[in-house]
């Protein structure tokens, strides 16, 4: 992979109603500005060169695909390691809830009728980034959740991408070693720094600088 654009899934009736959704199984779709949102991508997307879209195992990643590529022939590729976190008995609660009981324990607590912490998922995240990079594809549209961009963001992974711009000056792709686990919450589609279907550069050419 030479680069990666990566975008967080349009909005979900799960975002508009303040709930989490951590299984895949539940087959959250997008509202309707969700889909006008995608529509947009879709047109930001139209002149970029792209080889394979990845996306997770939930409905609201696959459907913006959907239709961001809609009239394109791209491969489609399904990475489980970007999944979204696991929210065990808070599944289907308010965030708000959930929040209060992520505040009060550790990274490496399991939520109660979970399998996974919340370092758990950054080290999965920081896997996937790897298969990323690893891929033969040059140029990848990855359609993914708020958290594994945040990672990435936390540990300048990733670049904003104006679409349409010159070029960027400075494409950065070091991925964090697995026993650095930044502290994560999840947000709400409304206070998150990964606005739905915003777009940002993975590059695969490593860097000096990190």
């Amino acid at each position: 992979m030479k680069r990666a654009l990566l975008t967080r899934h349009a909005e979900s009736a799960a975002s508009v109603d303040g709930r989490t959704s951590g299984d895949p199984r539940r087959r959250v779709p997008l509202t309707e500005a969700g889909r006008e949102q995608a529509h947009a991508l879709r047109e930001r997307l139209a002149h970029e060169e792209l080889e394979l879209c990845v996306v997770t195992e939930f409905l609201r990643t696959q459907e913006t695909a959907d239709i961001a590529l809609e009239g394109r022939d791209l491969p489609r590729l399904v990475l489980p390691a970007l999944d979204d976190i696991r929210f065990g008995d808070y599944e289907g609660r308010l965030l708000a809830d959930y929040r209060v009981w992520a505040r009060a324990h550790g990274p490496e607590d399991v939520v109660p009728g979970g399998d996974e912490s919340r370092a758990d998922a950054v080290r999965r995240y920081a896997g996937a980034f790897r298969t990323l990079i690893g891929r033969p594809e040059p140029s990848i549209l990855v359609v993914a959740h708020s958290l594994p961009i945040r990672y990435a963001l936390e540990y300048n992974v990733l670049l904003p991408l104006n679409l349409g711009a010159a070029g960027v000056d400075r494409q950065v792709a070091a991925v964090a070693p697995d026993h650095q686990v930044p502290t994560l919450l999840p947000s709400s589609h409304t206070n998150s720094p990964c606005s739905p279907t915003g777009v940002w550069l993975l590059s695969g050419h490593r860097s000096s600088e990190s």
